[in-house]
């Protein structure tokens, strides 16, 4: 697999985190702010789910191309074109009030956010060497992460004082860090400058479904995500009606999944430089998958909001660890000229997945109580991990006896050179 084969770029991995931290902000303070207007104007799950849903599709439909693009167009003009564009929708966004335009002003938002996850996605493993990208990747998912903490608590917050108007006035401006990051990051790939453009002319197509270790992979985060995700609609449901709690502790208490997903991050990345071994990582990743199925059915059972804090920062410490291990698996399982379309494929899965979470949440929430579906969601979720034990079992077999197969044959040929 190609990595940069210079110095590793640390200026353009801390210009690439802080343009997707203050966007990432920006994604989730539209989201938090729109989902706490729809909730206080009584609206029901099935209105949540449908804004949820029309946030996600794009990145679901659209992975196809956008995986291309980000591989095939200069990153450059990629994160311009996409900043402006998604700094223009969310300024009408502010001043919507149909119902309809607000819900297509959302999916054109997501649209944006299709074209730059895996530009940036496959940007980060070109600017450092193999070895420094568990703290790359560690770097740049802290920084979305701490984006996605501020942004439904400040969602919370300027809700509460101006109401919707403001916090998207704000969100507009935030995607103007994609634009200033397009700019000055010197590293670029995609389009005629990149060299491995000419390899992929020539190198057998990427393809997902010919690397069983990856397809479980894939596979395995978009179960659990499936079994789980209707904890997204659920939960505003479940801690300001339920709990009995204001906008903003809903906006503290949502973060901090994602403070662990920070923390997470970093302790995992430092396990994850020791993990040679994919078939490892592939197993740990689940047991994190099942930690955070876990956290979710622990906090049904809470009284209130304020308890759920620690059960789901532990929760969130488990999902930034399976998030380092399974950027890494790809970064190093798959060619550097398809790396775009690999990681659009990735969330496409997520994403999707994630989709029929929120319907399956909008649906529940008419006929059951928040607090059992969220218990609901962590016994489903945690049967889903038991169930994928034998096929993460059977792939990392598979991937050993093929390296086992593969080194005789290498020191074969190593040996005819000589």
């Amino acid at each position: 697999m190609s990595f940069t084969t210079d110095e590793s770029r640390w200026p353009d991995v801390w210009l690439a985190a802080t343009a997707r931290g203050i966007s990432s902000c920006g994604d989730f303070l539209a989201a938090a702010t729109l989902t706490l207007a729809l909730q206080s104007a009584g609206a029901g799950g099935l209105a949540v789910s449908g804004l949820l849903l029309a946030a996600t599709l794009p990145l679901v439909v659209l992975a196809p191309l956008t995986g291309r693009l980000a591989d095939r167009v200069d990153s450059r003009m990629l994160l311009v074109a996409a900043g402006l564009a998604q700094a223009a929708v969310c300024l009408a966004l502010a001043y919507a009030r149909d119902p309809v335009l607000v819900i297509a002003l959302v999916a054109l938002l997501a649209t944006g956010l299709a074209v730059t996850q895996p530009a940036i996605a496959a940007l980060v493993p070109v600017m450092v060497r193999p070895e420094d990208l568990p703290r790359a990747g560690a770097l740049n998912q802290t920084a979305g992460t701490l984006g996605a903490l501020a942004g439904p608590a400040l969602a919370g917050l300027l809700v509460g004082q101006f109401g919707t108007r403001v916090p998207l006035l704000v969100d507009a401006f935030s995607y103007l860090a994609l634009v200033a990051a397009g700019l000055l990051i010197r590293t670029r790939r995609g389009g005629r400058r990149t060299p491995a453009a000419v390899a992929a002319a020539v190198a057998p197509a990427w393809r997902l479904r010919r690397d069983p270790l990856l397809t479980v992979m894939v596979g395995s985060v978009a179960a659990v995500i499936g079994a789980v995700g209707a904890v997204n609609v659920i939960e505003v449901f479940f801690i300001r009606e339920t709990l009995g709690s204001s906008t903003t502790v809903y906006g503290l208490v949502t973060g901090s999944w994602t403070l662990g997903i920070v923390l997470g991050a970093w302790l995992f990345a430092r396990v994850a430089r020791r993990l040679a071994d994919d078939g490892a990582l592939l197993g740990a990743g689940l047991v994190l998958l099942g930690g955070c199925c876990l956290a979710v059915l622990v906090s049904a059972a809470v009284p209130s909001a304020w308890l759920l804090v620690p059960i789901w920062l532990a929760g969130g410490v488990a999902n930034g660890g399976n998030n380092v291990f399974d950027q890494l698996l790809l970064a190093r399982r798959v060619p550097e000229a398809s790396r775009g379309r690999a990681f659009a494929v990735f969330g496409a899965a997520a994403q999707g997945a994630a989709m029929g979470g929120y319907l399956v949440g909008g649906l529940l929430l008419e006929v059951a109580g928040p607090r059992v579906l969220i218990a609901g969601c962590g016994v489903a979720g945690l049967l889903v991990v038991v169930a994928l034990l034998g096929p993460v079992r059977r792939a990392v077999r598979a991937e050993r006896a093929a390296a086992r197969t593969a080194t005789p044959a290498a020191v074969s040929v190593a040996a005819k050179s000589v």
